[in-house]
């Protein structure tokens, strides 16, 4: 069972961090400013909808924190994608100069991240 005060708490931190106040939080991740103000005054515990919507809107934020305190906050790089960081070595180059490497590929999805967290998803149809 989730604590709502601790939960409110954490729910503050996230919104502080970012610089932004409940409203314009509400906006972001798509609920009634009520439900912010409700939930960080302890009066509604979160329904599942609103955790996930936080987690999809702000994916620094790990689902195990924000619900029971325990990770942490912001997510370090690696924890966000699920992906051990590259070294240069390890990192595949975008482009190569020979052509027989993608002779018989065709490009499905292109995903671009931009430096706020949030992405934008390109899917071949």
């Amino acid at each position: 069972m989730i604590n709502s005060d601790d939960f409110a708490k954490r729910l503050q931190k996230v919104i502080d961090y970012y610089a932004e106040s409940a409203s314009s939080f509400s906006d972001t991740i798509g609920v009634q400013r009520s439900s912010i103000s409700h939930i960080l005054s302890g009066r509604n515990k979160p329904s599942l909808d609103f955790v996930l919507k936080v987690l999809s809107s702000y994916p620094e934020v790990e689902l195990y924190w924000l619900l029971n305190g325990k990770g942490e906050f912001p997510s370090k790089p690696e924890n966000i994608t699920g992906v051990k960081k590259q070294t240069p070595e390890e990192t595949p180059q975008p482009f190569s100069n020979s052509v027989s490497e993608t002779k018989d590929k065709s490009i499905d999805k292109i995903v671009i991240f931009y430096t706020d967290g949030t992405f934008k998803e390109f899917v071949k149809n």
